[in-house]
């Protein structure tokens, strides 16, 4: 790429890729850029879908040799004779929110430097990409290159994915931190309510008596997903240095919690608050993940037959048929809490920017314990209603955690890195991605083992342990205090940081003519390229989930 040379006052070379080739110029619309930002995160948020391949997956050999049954997990990696476990695939899952929280780490300094083009572009080449390299692990049977690929590259793709419209999406909308952030992230929740349900639609087309059709459905999937997120990363656009809203002020009254000076990027995780708001964040996701992973078998077993018309027959009574049923039946559930946690992306964020972000997260954990202290009583009671709407109101507020914190970052730190920031921060969705299962699991284990039978009591435990991690996580929340300024760069550092875009932009501060085209015909475009999409996965979820309530 070409170096961008910025001589009187103008941008003389930019490579295509480079942050300079991307500044807004005058009749540039804002609303344009949510939805490019939501082509990305629609097709990365397909990593929360993927375990619907892996029942095909676990069948791609017809005919598996005897031998198979001792199989260690490193044989699993390399044997072409045996057929897949479910535990073994399992591992690509983990792989991609350890890479995610990584890579995001990792380059999210890289990416304040480079923009959010060129980082979009990395991440379609490398989530794309990985899951190509993926099609070929399932074509010549080899589970590394699966890991590898998908796993490895994709998870790296997945990291840059998610951060890079963060930064961008909070200057764009300073008067609207929550709202822009919220909109975005959002269409990580709900990128396997699209990619599911195609990928099944794909996988029954290409099936055959010798191909279970996973290798071609990844190759279709991936070329889908490299065009919306080509598209997504030369939609971005970035504001001039001094841009603001046409009409829009700081408020004159400024809350302590919202700063308007800027933390260095070297400097933020040395503050006692960047580590505070990253427990607030690892409690919030372990609670609500760990729900996420045990949502189809609690279902079952707490409600059992009852939920296909025979009140009192407990799990262990059921026959294989009737389980096959319920199994279908908590799919729905599972479903209908991935419409929650989407919802609560974009409600309790645009709700963050009234109530204030500590505020949000004081809800989230106060109705968190309370919700997650009555559970135990709603299955006792029997009452699929309520117990349905305390779990979705528990899953919004997953989602709302992540969408939530790059706005709360955004207030603390200030916005020069905040996309950067949020990276490092995203190693606490890495660590609730290994512990919040983990601990769930495991009480679950001990209370089989302690002679539990599978019903309400079973998960009891559980409840409880959650609402406890909660509350830690609300302590950690009221000790989030405004940064003393020592913590601040010099407004001199700021200006020589943003030196290049305020040369390429020379002029008084203000609108400069950008963001006043409101919905327009060409935003309108834009949000219905991802909306439409959009809109069928929540029709194909609202349809399955409906056979909860018969």
């Amino acid at each position: 790429m070409a170096v961008a040379n910025v001589t009187g006052g103008s941008v003389a070379s930019a490579g295509f890729l480079d942050r300079e080739r991307i500044i807004a110029k005058p009749g540039f619309n804002r609303w344009l850029v949510p939805p490019a930002a939501l082509a990305i995160h629609l097709c990365i948020g397909m990593a929360y879908g993927f375990s619907v391949f892996w029942l095909p997956l676990s069948r791609a050999i017809p005919t598996t040799d005897p031998s198979c049954t001792g199989m260690t997990l490193a044989g699993s990696l390399f044997t072409t004779a045996c057929n897949w476990r479910v535990a073994d695939l399992g591992w690509i899952y983990t792989l991609f929110f350890v890479l995610l929280g990584c890579s995001a780490a990792i380059w999210g300094g890289w990416l304040e430097r480079v923009g959010p083009r060129k980082a979009g572009f990395v991440s379609a080449c490398c989530w794309c990409g990985g899951i190509l390299v993926a099609a070929l692990g399932v074509m010549f049977h080899q589970l590394w290159l699966m890991w590898l690929g998908a796993g490895v590259i994709g998870g790296i793709g997945l990291g840059l994915g998610y951060i890079s419209p963060v930064s961008t999406l909070v200057k764009w909308f300073p008067d609207r931190r929550g709202m822009a952030t919220g909109m975005a992230i959002m269409g990580f929740g709900g990128g396997a309510m699209i990619g599911a349900p195609l990928a099944n639609l794909l996988m029954t087309h290409f099936k055959t008596d010798v191909s279970v059709g996973v290798w071609q459905t990844f190759v279709v999937m991936a070329l889908i997903y490299f065009v919306f997120m080509m598209g997504g990363a030369f939609g971005y656009r970035i504001p001039p240095a001094g841009w603001r809203p046409e009409g829009w002020t700081p408020p004159a009254s400024k809350t302590a919690m919202i700063t308007h000076r800027h933390v260095h990027l070297k400097n933020a995780h040395k503050t006692p608050q960047f580590w505070l708001i990253w427990a607030v964040l690892c409690l919030n996701v372990s609670a609500g993940i760990g729900v996420i992973g045990m949502a189809s078998p609690m279902l079952q077993e707490i409600f059992a037959g009852s939920l296909i018309g025979m009140p009192g027959v407990a799990f262990a009574q059921l026959d294989a048929g009737q389980k096959a049923q319920i199994a279908a039946i908590a799919a729905g559930f599972t479903g209908l809490l991935s419409l929650f946690n989407i919802g609560g992306r974009f409600f309790w964020a645009s709700m963050s920017d009234k109530l204030g972000r500590k505020n949000t997260y004081f809800c989230f954990f106060i109705l968190g314990i309370v919700l997650y202290a009555l559970a135990p009583t709603l299955a006792l009671m029997g009452s699929k209603a309520l117990f349905v709407l305390a779990f979705g109101i528990i899953l919004s507020m997953y989602g709302g955690g992540f969408a939530t914190i790059p706005a709360y970052l955004a207030d603390i730190f200030g916005t020069q890195f905040v996309g950067a920031i949020h990276g490092r921060l995203l190693t606490a969705w890495a660590t609730a991605g290994i512990a919040g299962p983990f601990v769930v699991n495991y009480i679950r284990e001990a209370q089989i083992a302690a002679g539990v039978a599978p019903g309400p009591a079973l998960y009891t435990s559980t409840m409880y342990i959650l609402a406890g991690m909660l509350a830690v996580g609300l302590i950690a929340n009221a000790f989030v205090k405004p940064l003393s300024d020592k913590w601040f760069m010099p407004d001199a550092e700021v200006a020589a940081l943003q030196a290049k875009t305020a040369a390429a932009n020379a002029g008084p501060t203000g609108s400069f003519g950008i963001g006043k085209g409101g919905f327009d015909a060409k935003a309108a475009m834009a949000w219905a390229v991802v909306g439409i999409p959009l809109l069928w996965g929540v029709w194909v979820t609202m349809k399955n989930s409906l056979a909860i309530f018969g």
